[in-house]
C-alpha cells in the first residue's frame, strides 16, 4: 500500500485527488494534511516522514499583490524541502506546475522556479521527482473568480448573473477527473529501483476551445436544464464533464424538487418525467415501508429521482462534508430531485404503502464499470 500525502488537500484539485484515492483503500492510504503544517516545522516533518509519495498542490493562484503570490509559492516549496531534509525523508514528490510557465508572469515564474528547486533537491538527495505541467483545470467545486473561467461562468449562470468575456482567447482545458487519473497513473508507475525517477511531464489537455464558445455551450446547458427542465445532450465526454460541473453550482435547496405536471383524466394520471437529448436509461423501483435504498454516489453519472406513488425522503451529502440536504416527496404531488456527481444519496420510504420511484441515469449500466461507490449519507 502506498502512503500518499497531498498538500492543499482541502483545495479544488486536492479534494478530488484525495476522494478518488480513498475509493481504493487497499491500494492507497491518504495521509492527513492541514495547511497550518507549513507554519509548524515539527508537524510538517512528521507529515513527510509518513509519505511514500507527496503531491504538492498547495499554492496561491490569484492575489492582488503578484510579488506576494510569487514569494509565497516559492516559500511553500522551500519549507517542504526543508522538512524532508530535516527528517531525512525521501518521498517521491509530484509538483503541480502550470502551462503559465511559458508566460512571463510572476505566477508562472513561481511555478517554474519551484519545479527547478524540487528537481535540484531530488538530484542532490537521490530522491524521486515528477514535475507536472498542467493545463487549465475545471470541474465540480472549483472556486469561482479564482480556480478557472469555467467555475466563474457556471456560478454566474446559475445565480442569475451575466458573464462577460474580457479576452476571447483559445484555452486548453482538462477536467479535474482526467487530471486526477493522470496523477494516479504516475504514482502507480513510480518504481523503486537503483535510480529514482526524475522527470518533467506535460499533462495533455482534454479540449481546446475559445472562451466565447465555452460560454455559448454553458449558456445552452443552463437554458436547457434550468429554464426548460431538459437534460442536454451529454453523450460527448467533454460535454458530460462540463454539464456535471454546471449542475454542482446550482442552489440545490432552491431548485429541487423540480415540480412535474400531472395530466389527469378518467383513465388515471400521466406525468412526463423529463425530456432529454442524451444517452442513458430509465428504470423504476418499489420500496417497502421503512426501507432505505442507495447510500452511494457516482463520479461521472448524473441521475434523476421521481416519486410516482407513496411518500419518500431523499437525502444527499457532498463527499467530504457533513451537511445533509433532505427533501420530502409525495407521489400525489409529482416532483423530481437530481443527484449531482460526488454527492452520496439515498431514498427512504417514509409512508405506510409501497413506494414507487422512477430513475433516469445518464449512461447505461455496465456491471464491469458501474461507477457506484457506497457511503452512508
Amino acid at each position: 500500500m502506498l502512503s500518499v500525502g497531498i498538500t492543499g488537500q482541502q483545495g479544488f484539485i486536492g479534494t478530488h485527488l484525495a476522494n478518488t484515492l480513498k475509493l481504493y483503500p487497499n491500494q492507497y492510504q491518504v495521509i492527513p494534511f492541514e495547511d497550518n503544517y507549513f507554519e509548524i516545522p515539527e508537524k510538517l516533518q512528521e507529515f513527510v516522514t509518513k509519505c511514500n509519495v507527496i503531491v504538492h498542490l498547495a499554492a496561491v493562484n490569484r492575489h492582488p499583490n503578484q510579488t506576494q503570490l510569487y514569494e509565497t509559492n516559492l516559500l511553500l516549496v522551500k519549507k517542504l524541502i526543508a522538512a524532508c531534509e530535516a527528517s531525512h525523508s525521501r518521498p517521491h514528490i509530484l509538483f503541480s506546475s502550470s502551462v503559465q510557465e511559458e508566460k512571463n508572469n510572476l505566477y508562472g515564474n513561481s511555478k517554474k522556479e519551484g519545479r527547478i528547486l524540487f528537481e535540484n533537491w531530488a538530484k542532490a538527495n537521490h530522491a524521486g521527482f515528477s514535475g507536472l505541467i498542467i493545463p487549465n483545470v475545471f470541474g465540480p467545486f472549483g472556486k469561482p473568480f479564482y480556480n478557472s473561467v469555467v467555475a466563474t461562468f457556471c456560478y454566474q449562470l446559475t445565480h442569475n448573473q451575466q458573464p462577460t468575456i474580457e479576452i476571447d482567447a483559445e484555452i486548453r482545458l482538462i477536467y479535474v477527473g482526467s487530471l486526477v487519473n493522470h496523477i494516479i497513473n504516475i504514482i502507480n508507475n513510480i518504481k523503486s529501483g537503483p535510480e529514482p525517477i526524475i522527470q518533467t511531464l506535460k499533462i495533455p489537455h482534454d479540449k481546446t476551445i475559445t472562451v466565447s464558445s465555452l460560454l455559448t455551450k454553458l449558456t445552452e446547458f443552463k437554458e436547457q436544464y434550468l429554464d426548460l427542465k431538459k437534460i442536454p445532450n451529454i453523450s460527448d465526454p467533454f460535454d458530460r464533464d462540463l454539464f456535471n460541473t454546471l449542475v454542482c453550482y446550482v442552489d440545490h435547496r432552491q431548485f429541487y424538487p423540480v415540480s412535474l405536471t400531472p395530466h389527469i383524466d378518467e383513465r388515471g394520471c400521466y406525468v412526463e418525467l423529463l425530456r432529454f437529448s442524451s444517452q442513458g436509461q430509465i428504470s423504476y423501483s418499489t420500496t417497502k415501508p421503512g426501507i432505505t435504498r442507495g447510500n452511494h454516489y457516482h463520479t461521472r453519472k448524473f441521475e434523476r429521482f421521481a416519486v410516482i406513488k407513496g411518500k419518500a425522503r431523499i437525502e444527499m451529502r457532498r463527499i467530504g462534508t457533513d451537511e445533509v440536504i433532505s427533501f420530502a416527496l409525495d407521489g400525489n404531488k409529482p416532483a423530481a430531485v437530481d443527484m449531482p456527481i460526488w454527492f452520496t444519496h439515498n431514498i427512504t420510504n417514509i409512508g405506510d404503502e409501497e413506494l414507487f420511484t422512477v430513475f433516469w441515469i445518464s449512461e447505461h449500466f455496465y456491471p464491469e464499470n458501474p461507477d457506484t461507490w457506497f457511503e452512508k449519507v
